[in-house]
């Protein structure tokens, strides 16, 4: 279908001139409003104002423009009906084959740090998602482009026949409802986060950009990408900047989040390694590879063919020792140039670097269930939330008020049902994952390398039994940490008296399902 007469109306006009004069030279009429019609015809390029077209002058500060029975009439009138052509000739208006239309930055004016409800509500677009919605529902007869990106695509076409065959009309029309779908979401999100700050809102719109294509989900039969939030913070991992290695795929992202969140977790110096959405091992110290030593001690086995998260400056001893063995990919805030070059030579270790976040994740946790999603607050695990409660009759020491509030932490990161065994900056044993508590105690002390004569453990839920207590002293465990809240809470801090040990509860638990 012939191109003749293009209307006009772009926030971002980025390659809009060439593509204008592209349209010019062919002998399309061009109609434009506002500040897109100056700057074409500053340009060079010669337009017909819309206000010209309509015999309606811009009002209200340029609020209203487009909004006019002639343009919205070129827009949805079918060429096939006699009675739109008469309607066209009856209002003077003149049918619109091609709509070019980007919407004012609502995004990232809300976005942008102080400012103000009445700049962020100026930029609502009215007349331009009205003016798509009206030519995308018309594309049997007209194109929309919503996106510079398309721009080479419509030179081709009408260089090629003229105008734009009814598979690219139809392509463009689902895109361009895509992006009035993104921008209302956009909108009712600005407009809805403060009167839902009391729970999950009644209706939960998702808009998501997708970032790239994955070469397979957990397993090759799954298809699938990584989306990334419109206004994803600094520091999360959807805008991390990959260095090097191979391309990251969808479990490689999976185990990054949650080493990053990991490492995050603390103010000191830490590194964290992830296998299989668990963590094996996690350390702080005074520098990077300091950090890393001390976390590889855990359980070095385990840790091969890992993840490995930094909230520090990689520096040249870490690199080297990363490079000794096998790691899937690293992530970290900084990279020191020698730790870089040392990196390179493992050219297949995918590198990321990320900023630490200013602030925790915004949003809601989502999950996907079949039919549905679960929606919760994110879980922020970290230090503790408030000062534990001593029910033993001795208390903690020192070392092992410092060992607890290591291992609570990292409990909170493991799959429950969770059990860490630490000492003050290190994780000696880790049970993830158990279907019983007591197994988790266990596993914890079997997976062990050094002794847990001495340790702290953390539970991430209350002990529903003694048991998991008398395996720990078995192991020489010393002091726990537990949320509490079992109807046995007596019976379990009785057998932490009985075996000399100091217990804390938290009152909060940190399931990871």
């Amino acid at each position: 279908m012939k191109t003749e007469r293009a209307l006009v109306s772009v926030h971002d006009k980025s390659g809009l001139v060439e593509l204008a004069r592209f349209l010019a030279q062919r002998g399309v009429e061009i109609l434009s409003s506002g500040g897109t019609a100056r700057h074409l015809s500053e340009a060079g390029v010669r337009v017909v104002p819309v206000e010209e077209y309509t015999g309606s002058p811009e009002v209200m500060d340029g609020r209203v423009k487009t909004l006019h029975p002639r343009v919205h009439a070129g827009l949805l009138a079918r060429r096939d009906r006699e009675a739109d052509r008469r309607d066209l000739e009856r209002l003077g208006a003149r049918a619109i084959d091609l709509l070019i239309v980007n919407f004012y930055p609502f995004e990232s004016v809300a976005a942008r740090p102080g400012a103000s409800r009445e700049e962020v509500v100026e930029m609502i677009d009215v007349g331009g998602p009205a003016m798509v919605r009206a030519a995308s529902k018309n594309h049997a007869f007209v194109g929309v482009v919503v996106d510079p990106a398309d721009y080479p695509l419509l030179r081709q076409e009408i260089e090629r026949t003229g105008g734009l065959d009814e598979a690219t009309r139809r392509r463009l029309a689902a895109r361009a409802f895509q992006e009035t779908s993104r921008y209302d979401a956009l909108i009712q999100q600005y407009l809805t986060r403060d009167a839902d700050a009391g729970g999950p809102p009644a209706r939960l719109l998702l808009t998501l950009d997708r970032v790239q294509a994955l070469r397979y989900g957990e397993n090759p039969h799954q298809r699938a990408a990584l989306y990334r939030e419109p206004g994803a913070e600094p520091g999360s991992l959807a805008r991390a900047e990959v260095l090097q290695g191979k391309e990251l795929s969808y479990n490689n992202l999976l185990d990054l989040d949650s080493a990053w969140r990991l490492a995050l977790s603390f103010g000191e110096g830490c590194a964290a390694i992830i296998k299989h959405n668990n963590p094996c091992g996690a350390a702080l110290g005074g520098s990077s590879d300091e950090a890393l030593g001390r976390a590889l001690e855990c359980d070095p086995v385990s840790a091969f063919g890992g993840i490995v998260a930094f909230n520090r400056e990689v520096d040249a001893p870490a690199a080297e020792r990363l490079s000794a063995s096998f790691y899937e990919a690293v992530i970290a805030p900084a990279f020191s140039e020698a730790a870089l070059e040392r990196l390179r030579r493992k050219d297949k270790l995918r590198v990321l670097r990320s900023p630490i976040p200013s602030r925790p994740p915004a949003g809601w946790d989502i999950r996907r269930i079949t039919g549905g999603v679960l929606v919760q607050d994110w879980d922020q695990p970290g230090r503790l939330e408030s000062e534990p409660r001593l029910v033993s009759r001795r208390p903690p020491t020192e070392e092992e008020g410092r060992a607890l509030r290591f291992a609570w932490t990292v409990a909170a990161h493991v799959k429950s049902n969770a059990i860490v065994l630490a000492r003050p900056d290190r994780t000696v044993g880790i049970g993830a994952g158990q279907m019983s508590r007591v197994d988790s105690v266990k596993l914890a002390v079997m997976k062990a390398r050094s002794s847990t004569h001495g340790c702290a453990m953390a539970s991430d839920a209350f002990f529903p039994f003694r048991d998991g207590i008398d395996e720990a002293a078995r192991a020489g465990v010393s002091a726990v940490i537990q949320p509490g809240g079992s109807v046995r809470d007596a019976e379990v801090q009785g057998a932490a008296d009985e075996h000399g040990m100091a217990m804390l509860l938290t009152g909060r638990r940190h399931f990871r399902h």
